[in-house]
């Protein structure tokens, strides 16, 4: 099992190696959500360190800076 420090890294690094910042990643995000369901960059940072982030929050964002997260089968050695 990964860490949330991990997770968090990871994310981080795939948003900053597409040019992107969190913040306008957010900017972005609320774009497309309703008043109920803006979020903030401390938000999502905050959910991010504890690893407590939606996978579907994780989509969203990947979708955002251009990727899309595919499962592929690993071998079980």
């Amino acid at each position: 099992m990964r860490d949330e420090n991990e997770i968090r890294n990871e994310v981080k690094s795939y948003i900053a190696a597409s040019g992107w910042s969190l913040t306008d990643v957010v900017k972005e995000l609320n774009k497309c959500r309703s008043d109920s369901e803006q979020t903030t960059t401390q938000n999502i940072s905050n959910k991010l360190a504890r690893g407590t982030i939606k996978y579907s929050e994780i989509l969203e964002i990947a979708k955002v800076i251009g990727y899309e997260i595919k499962w592929t089968k690993r071998d079980l050695d």
